[in-house]
């Protein structure tokens, strides 16, 4: 079962291709700040605009720099069975230690088929699985008592939570108990959702304030809730202004700000808005987690 702050990876870009030089920094930094694992080449990686080569470069990059230090979850689903279940042995081949499968996407399956698509992957695939629910995004949610069947028949040892609805986080805990950790999915629901039994986050925050993250999550788990209150409240802001247009477009800007990599994304994607770029610095420099990085990087540029 996992438990922690886990990252979901931003892919930092060149114009050429995968900034690989920009990955292998950010791998070391994250791990330096305490995070408990990496999951590359999921949605804020960018993975739909990743070719097949891209994506096993980056998955074997981060796999090969994080060198066991911690875990690394990649991204291998698709909205193609056939597709994931590649993907998957890809992973497995690679050297993962789990991959991260999303409810399909676009073809909107029946719960009958989201079960099916996952045991088909774990049948195919020996390696740990962790399941993504993101109907915001996929058009399909996974009902809780579909995520307990499928944990009855597959190697799932986590699902990252996205629906945004504590209610159902609820019966997730209630349907899974100790076989499955639930993890939130949504950086500002981290607290409260490991209040009703979440074990930690896949975090879009922690790639730019892996620290405060991770303390945030370890004093949730540990049942010091005033301390775990005070990293909420502090983190909250920068929370919601990674989310002013659609993710990863501002954590790229944040990195880029805090240069930590260039922040560039891909087509269809486009740059933040010249607005909440200076909203989004505004946050940056008034976050007690952030603010220091800033100021660091704006003393080099000067």
């Amino acid at each position: 079962m996992l438990e922690g702050t886990f990252v979901a990876l931003i892919t930092p870009f060149t114009s050429e291709g995968i900034d690989e030089r920009a990955l292998a920094r950010l791998v070391d930094w994250l791990i330096d700040q305490g995070v408990d694992g990496l999951v590359p080449c999921g949605t804020t990686g960018e993975t739909p605009s990743l070719t097949e080569d891209e994506w096993r470069r980056v998955a074997t990059l981060v796999i090969e720099r994080a060198a066991g230090r911690v875990p690394v979850i990649v991204g291998t689903g698709t909205n193609s069975t056939t597709t994931s279940i590649a993907r998957t042995r890809a992973a497995r081949e690679l050297g993962a230690d789990a991959a991260m499968v999303v409810t399909p996407y676009y073809n909107k399956p029946q719960q009958e088929g989201l079960f099916r698509h996952v045991v088909a992957i774990a049948d195919a695939v020996d390696l740990p699985l962790v399941l993504y629910n993101v109907p915001g995004r996929t058009g399909v949610n996974l009902a809780p008592e579909t995520a307990r069947r499928i944990v009855e028949q597959a190697p799932v040892i986590a699902i990252k939570e996205s629906s945004g609805s504590l209610d159902q986080v609820s019966e997730l805990v209630l349907a899974l108990g100790d076989r499955c950790a639930v993890l939130s999915g949504d950086d500002s629901l981290t607290l409260p959702i490991i209040a009703v039994g979440g074990r930690g986050v896949i975090s879009v925050v922690a790639n730019v304030a892996p620290r405060a993250m991770s303390d945030l999550v370890r004093a949730a788990l540990r049942g010091d809730v005033e301390r775990a209150r005070a990293l909420h409240h502090e983190l909250f802001p920068l929370a919601r202004a990674l989310f002013l247009e659609t993710n990863p477009v501002p954590v790229k800007a944040a990195a880029e700000l805090l240069g930590l990599c260039n922040g560039s994304v891909r087509l269809p994607l486009a740059p933040l808005s010249e607005g909440n770029r200076q909203w989004l610095a505004h946050v940056l420099a008034t976050c007690p987690h952030t603010a220091p990085l800033l100021a660091n990087r704006l003393g080099e540029a000067a």
